[in-house]
């Protein structure tokens, strides 16, 4: 669609099982009739289905003998809106960045932010059982609860996605008439957003960003970023002279030279002369990029090199290792962060 390849992210499912998740451990304890002494507890079922649906079933049985897949207490749940939060929208251009299992880099735009609408309903036939129940759920949402899930393991990151109790209503039906007191169902319906997003396409092994690409390595207790330059931009070229045949040494910031032909004379700026056996030249601000045999002057220092070859390997222009303080720590531990960055020239020695 839209002239992009067929993906599919499960971003509305896992919105989904992630929010199912948080109530499908709740149970229920049963007392005596003098309310202290403990007869049974039970996990209280919990399914995907509308609120009209389990209450067909449920009063098409008043005596909850027919069938024992229609039971009470139970809870359903049921996603039942979807709407865009300009709120929270990221600017578009943003993209995510992650090491692909083949060593090559992942890239992802920013998600699209989206808030889910999810009913839920309680059915119980007692009020204690339906109070019980409510009193393991709303302390939790204050009126936000967080939860942490992996949504583009791709990308090997986790998100944070708070789910906000809206609203709490109770209703009882009652068998016959109001007046004889006999209760047949009692419905507690709350309703939550969740504060979730909608991923886009993971661009798998991308190569060639525009004028650098990164490189991620380490997954827990330390991580290391390079970002590159391309050494086929002209501010930015790395090549390498013949040392035995020069003369003096550049100076860094001195305006170069590079006449060609005769006629058609090069300048630039030295970001980096390595002054040593390996010959590295980095020049910068160039007219035009340079040439194996290009002879190349400096202003101020009077060195004259000659080119020998040029380096098309990207240039490593910002190392950057992140640390978690302590250096022990376990993913899902508590811990901070300590940052190293060296910057180029500095990254070639």
């Amino acid at each position: 669609m839209l002239g992009k390849a067929q993906y599919y992210n499960r971003s509305i499912r896992k919105v989904v099982v992630a929010f199912g998740t948080l109530f499908n451990d709740i149970q229920v304890q049963r007392y005596t009739k003098d309310g202290l002494t403990k007869k049974e507890i039970f996990r209280v079922p919990l399914s995907y289905a509308s609120k009209e649906r389990y209450l067909t079933q449920i009063t098409s049985d008043p005596t909850l003998t027919k069938s024992i897949n229609v039971f009470v207490p139970r809870i359903t749940f049921e996603l039942i809106g979807m709407s865009y939060d300009s709120s929270r929208k990221q600017q578009s251009l943003i993209q995510n960045f992650a090491k692909s299992a083949s060593g090559g880099l992942n890239t992802q735009y920013a998600p699209v932010p989206y808030d889910f609408t999810f009913s839920m309903s309680i059915f119980v036939r007692n009020t204690e059982d339906g109070t019980q129940i409510v009193e393991q759920i709303l302390p939790f949402f204050k009126p936000d609860f967080t939860v942490t899930v992996d949504m583009i393991p791709k990308m090997d990151q986790k998100y944070d996605m708070p789910v906000i109790l809206n609203s709490v209503n109770t209703t009882t039906d009652y068998e016959g008439s109001l007046g004889d007191g006999t209760t047949r169902l009692i419905i507690w319906d709350l309703e939550f957003t969740v504060k979730g997003y909608l991923w886009p396409a993971v661009n798998e092994d991308a190569k060639g960003l525009i004028g650098a690409y990164s490189d991620v390595s380490g997954r827990y207790g330390q991580a290391n970023t390079n970002i590159y330059i391309d050494t086929q931009n002209r501010d930015a070229q790395k090549v390498y002279v013949d040392m035995a045949n020069g003369n003096n040494y550049f100076t860094t910031s001195e305006t170069i030279r590079v006449d060609r032909d005769g006629n058609n004379e090069i300048t630039g700026k030295v970001v980096y002369f390595s002054n040593s056996a390996s010959g590295i030249l980095i020049v910068g601000e160039l007219d035009s990029l340079l040439q194996a045999n290009d002879v190349v002057s400096g202003d101020y220092s009077g060195a004259v090199y000659t080119v020998t070859s040029v380096d098309i390997s990207p240039l490593k222009a910002v190392h950057i290792v992140t640390q978690a303080v302590p250096a022990n720590t376990a993913p899902d531990d508590n811990f901070g962060f300590l940052d190293t960055i060296t910057e180029w020239p500095e990254t070639l020695i």
